[in-house]
């Protein structure tokens, strides 16, 4: 068994919107990796409930919890039912997200923006301050780390899909660097992957089946990536072998 394997083996990992996609992609090598994983949900408990039944078909440890990540109610709660069920959280993947739908910034509503920043920006800040109480040393505990998911968006900017988005996860950009600094004596590790065109459902839910591979010409790699490239990158900012990485944003987007 690796020194990374060993260290997670008794560590708790909440993956928020980890029911499909990214998400189920992290909690699945998570387990793998030793840890025991809190499949978090907003509405789709089946694919959630499948997800923890793979895991443990392989004999890892997962509890499916629903909240919805943007109230903070809820997010209290996922945290307090967590620590209950699976023991003290040491781990965190910020990855709920919401893209809010294709619209140039000259039609898209007040409601569409205040949900994608509710759920992108507020969700993921309510998520780390939960995690940040509950593993600084500075508080009684015993250290830990966050990952938050960003996306190329944030430096490209989508003109002409979602301005609206790409704002939210520029703002998770900065967000990571500042929560970094602020815990960075406090045994917290904080650190965000930017991930480029993935392989996952989102396209076609959006209605744009073929976006990916209209995209893929401005790809210096000429391929999307793939849910799971997202979870190794991820796994590896959480495990010790990134133990003075803390504050980046990892690129994981084909050279794009």
């Amino acid at each position: 068994m690796s020194s990374s394997t060993e260290r997670a083996s008794s560590a708790t990992l909440i993956v928020t919107g980890a029911s499909r996609g990214i998400g189920a992609a992290i909690a699945r090598l998570a387990a793998l990796r030793g840890f025991a994983v809190v499949v978090n949900f907003s509405s789709s408990a089946r694919e959630a409930d499948a997800v923890v039944h793979e895991i443990a078909s392989l004999g890892g440890r997962a509890h499916a919890l629903q909240a919805d990540v943007s109230r903070e109610p809820d997010v209290i709660r996922l945290f307090e039912t967590a620590e209950r069920e699976l023991g003290p959280i040491t781990a965190l993947a910020n990855n709920a997200g919401i893209t809010g739908g294709f619209s140039r910034v000259e039609s898209v509503s007040a409601e569409t923006v205040q949900r994608v920043l509710a759920v992108n920006v507020l969700g993921s800040f309510l998520c780390a301050r939960e995690a940040v109480r509950r593993m600084s040393t500075k508080r009684g505990g015993s250290g830990g780390a966050i990952v938050n998911i960003s996306s190329r968006a944030a430096e490209i900017g989508s003109a002409d899909e979602f301005v609206h988005y790409a704002a939210s996860k520029g703002a998770i950009n900065s967000f990571t660097l500042g929560l970094a600094r602020e815990v960075a004596t406090e045994g917290i590790r904080v650190n965000a992957v930017a991930a480029g065109h993935i392989e996952t459902g989102l396209h076609a839910a959006m209605g744009a089946p073929d976006r990916l591979k209209r995209a893929t010409p401005a790809i210096p790699m000429h391929r999307p990536g793939t849910a799971q490239e997202i979870a190794e990158a991820v796994l590896w900012l959480l495990s010790p072998a990134a133990s003075y990485v803390t504050g980046a944003v990892l690129d994981v987007a084909g050279g794009r």
